[in-house]
């Protein structure tokens, strides 16, 4: 993965925070940053997740989902996935 740099403006407070992290476990303070994204890029996504699994509960009337309807749904679900990687 090619890195590039950005620079950022900090009140002295959350320099003096990121600096006491390094010194607890972190060897940069680019490390750290990196995983608080990641960390925010995962909370996101579960959020995100979570208002489409309930938009799926109130979407209307449960289906049965019996072992057919399983077999099915894998099918449409694998033949969608060819269609997307032969583009």
């Amino acid at each position: 993965m090619s890195m590039t740099s950005m620079n950022i403006s900090l009140p002295q407070e959350l320099k003096k925070y990121i600096e006491q992290q390094i010194k607890a476990g972190y060897s940069t303070p680019s490390e750290y940053v990196r995983e608080l994204i990641r960390e925010d890029q995962k909370r996101r996504a579960k959020e995100r997740l979570d208002i489409l699994l309930l938009e799926g509960l109130d979407s209307g009337k449960p289906l049965p989902a019996s072992p057919a309807f399983w077999d099915e749904l894998k099918r449409e679900a694998l033949a969608k996935l060819g269609r997307k990687t032969k583009k």
